[in-house]
């Protein structure tokens, strides 16, 4: 059974990327100081490149939506609740949120779907999005002991840096992820790491894209400055129930790499 349910997860891993739009989460800027606002972006897009791009399309409603800023205590404040809608039209733009950092440390941006949509078919929609700031009291001496990003959230696909996703991070400096489904690493399923202002080609892109090893682990190293989506999406056919025929998971990360490492020079 378990052979079975990897060979359909492979099998329909594309299939996903056609079925519904991805969400990710973004901010301004990834370092600033205690008392600093940070905004962050809950944007919905990518679907003209088989979701390996940073377009917009559309806007994703917050009813279904959570939205939160988590500070190194674990303490959560709610983003939706400060939202503001930057778009004219109600399928335009995207949302934008305030936020007045306290402590230093590490900060996590994380937004969650779980949503049922019917393009033809009814499929359940379950997406996770994650991206990470720092609060330092110094913007030069940033520290590169922090932790947290290493704990899972228990999203039900998840992509989990395993090195600080924001620093020490810049050209030449890798970023790891492992990739877990229903808290287990998942193997053999292709992690895009895209950049802004590149375009994935056609089919797998060997540059951008990796295939997840026997532990769930991905890893790509910039060569240059960028934001980057790391993007992963996994259909499963017989996660099915009332009102939906198949569950399409997707997890996205966004990553700020900066031309030269804040904490290295």
């Amino acid at each position: 059974m378990k052979r079975f349910l990897s060979l359909v997860l492979l099998a329909t891993a594309f299939v996903s990327m056609v079925q519904a739009h991805d969400t990710w989460v973004e901010t301004n800027t990834n370092i600033v100081r205690p008392g600093d606002a940070i905004y962050t972006d809950l944007k919905l897009g990518n679907h003209g490149n088989h979701h390996r791009d940073f377009k917009l399309a559309s806007k994703i409603g917050l009813e279904d939506a959570t939205w939160e800023v988590v500070d190194p205590s674990g303490k959560s404040f709610d983003a939706k609740s400060v939202a503001i809608d930057t778009g004219y039209a109600p399928k335009e733009g995207f949302w934008n949120a305030k936020y007045v950092t306290d402590k230093p440390g590490l900060y996590t941006v994380v937004h969650t779907l779980d949503k049922i949509v019917n393009h033809g078919t009814a499929i359940r929609a379950m997406k996770s999005s994650k991206t990470y700031f720092i609060v330092s009291e110094k913007l030069d001496e940033v520290p590169v002991d922090l932790t947290g990003y290493e704990k899972p959230l228990g999203h039900p696909l998840e992509l989990v840096p395993t090195v600080n996703p924001v620093a020490p991070l810049g050209p030449g400096k890798p970023i790891e992820v492992q990739l877990l489904y229903h808290g287990k690493p998942l193997k053999d399923t292709v992690v895009s790491f895209v950049p802004r202002r590149e375009t994935l080609k056609e089919g797998f892109d060997e540059t951008y894209e990796r295939k997840t090893d026997a532990n769930g682990m991905a890893s790509f190293t910039p060569k240059t400055g960028d934001q980057y989506l790391v993007v992963v999406h996994v259909t499963d056919e017989d996660a099915k129930g009332e009102g939906f025929e198949k569950t399409a998971y997707s997890a996205t990360l966004t990553v700020i790499v900066p031309e030269r490492c804040p904490c290295c020079g």
